[in-house]
């Protein structure tokens, strides 16, 4: 019987476990955290040995196959004595890949990949096919697979889960945007995070469908690099040449493979970055065979996802909205940029070695009032001060908000949008929106 060991015990490690086991697998599971009730329960539901708090080597070393959470760097001490020993290291969504047949429409990029698979789900959903959520989002791929088995998976791909993928296949890729994030995992090398962002496309044949944006410098050169068998469907903001989708006179357009349009003014999502997401979308569901009515009717009612740019409440005069999803500076570019009010921004959080630089234009346009939520803001204010617009210092999310509320005029929005990750203050960046909302909701 060979063995299949998972290294951690969260969403992804513990569906992994689930499905080794109904494949006849020995399986074991190790956690260095302390594993969480309700995984707990699952794994011992399926009499899977597991123990957490450390790494027992002689139960670890001596697996046929390693299937690692994408959370464990490369660098961690187990992963180089595996490495060591020659085992081979796959993800979650390997192993599961290898037991469907399904449809696998998978989301990758810097930003916009939650959105952009939330959309494409909904639509799906919208239409009556029979879809499940996966990857960074939703339930765990192995898990549906083992237990509550779909037709398609909608699944968000961060590089970490593309780093540990090999003989996995997209039938439709989607390639959004690739811009700097998690340099630290990849040793500071932008074209390593490149690579691994690309791996998304490994392995397609002439049967699948390539989406990406054309306008990204960055998958424009590497296109170069590959021999791509995938029909490609290019979109971009506006109409040009090899594009088959973008917004034309207040219109939005996809060329082929069923020609498709409808008034921008329609869609529920609004700025810049979400017509590449609605584009994507729209695309992808049309290549599925989706029908037009269905595809129009979802880009218009779809809610949005929760902590991205979600309207909170109007008080007195006043728009709150909570982004707190947006834990990098390319991420705040676009919520700024969507703005069409005069905005109160909230700024702030652990730093992961951000240049303010890029968002340093809008911040003078479209900001009367700066608020940083941070542990320590020296940072912030070594930049901002200078700027000659209004400033306040918090370390709470109750005094962030009572000086928002303060600060504020009718007519402007206060924006929640950090720029940074919230583990200085906040659990994560849900419980830093959570108190945003809970407390905006109380004024």
């Amino acid at each position: 019987m060979k063995r299949i060991v998972i290294l951690g015990a969260a969403e992804s490690g513990a569906g992994a476990a689930v499905l080794a086991k109904k494949q006849g697998f020995d399986v074991f599971v190790s956690d260095m955290s302390t594993i969480k009730d309700k995984y707990k329960t699952l794994l011992e539901t399926h009499n899977i040995e597991w123990e957490e708090g450390k790494h027992t080597e002689e139960k670890i070393l001596n697996a046929d196959e390693i299937i690692k959470s994408p959370g464990i760097p490369d660098t961690a001490p187990m992963i180089c004595k595996i490495k060591d020993k020659g085992i081979h290291i796959i993800s979650e969504i390997e192993f599961a890949g290898r037991y469907t047949d399904a449809k696998m429409i998978c989301i990758t990029g810097s930003n916009g990949k939650t959105t952009t698979t939330s959309l494409i789900y909904h639509i799906f959903k919208e239409a009556g096919y029979d879809a499940g959520l996966a990857g960074n989002i939703g339930k765990s791929l192995a898990l549906q697979v083992a237990e509550e088995p779909h037709e398609y998976y909608i699944i968000e791909l961060s590089s970490f889960q593309l780093d540990n993928m090999y003989d996995f296949r997209a039938d439709i890729a989607i390639l959004l945007n690739i811009t700097p994030d998690h340099l630290d995992r990849y040793d500071n090398c932008m074209q390593n995070y490149v690579d691994a962002k690309m791996r998304i496309i490994q392995n397609q044949t002439e049967k699948d469908a390539f989406i990406y944006w054309n306008d990204d410098p960055i998958i424009k050169r590497e296109l170069e690099k590959y021999d791509i068998k995938a029909v490609c469907y290019p979109f971009s903001e506006l109409k040009e040449k090899g594009s088959i989708g973008y917004i034309e006179e207040g219109e939005y357009k996809i060329e082929t493979p069923t020609p498709f349009n409808m008034e921008q003014e329609e869609m529920s999502l609004t700025g810049k970055h979400n017509i590449y997401n609605s584009l994507a979308a729209g695309i992808a569901s049309d290549i599925s065979g989706i029908k037009k009515e269905v595809i129009r009717k979802s880009l218009s009612d779809f809610p949005g996802v929760e902590h991205r740019l979600e309207k909170v409440a109007t008080i007195k005069g006043v728009h709150y909205v909570n982004d707190s999803k947006a834990t990098n500076v390319d991420a705040c570019w676009y919520a700024l940029e969507s703005m069409n009010t005069k905005v109160i921004l909230i700024i702030g959080g652990k730093d992961k070695g951000n240049d303010y630089n890029a968002i340093a234009d809008l911040v003078k346009e479209k900001c009367s009032g700066l608020v940083y939520l941070g542990a320590d803001n020296t940072k912030l204010h070594n930049f901002f001060d200078g700027f000659g617009i209004p400033v306040c210092d918090t370390h709470s999310m109750k005094d962030c908000v009572e000086a928002c509320y303060k600060m504020a005029k009718t007519g402007e929005t206060v924006l929640l949008s950090p720029c940074c990750a919230s583990f200085d203050l906040f659990k994560n960046m849900e419980d830093r929106g959570e108190q945003f909302k809970t407390l905006v909701r109380a004024l």
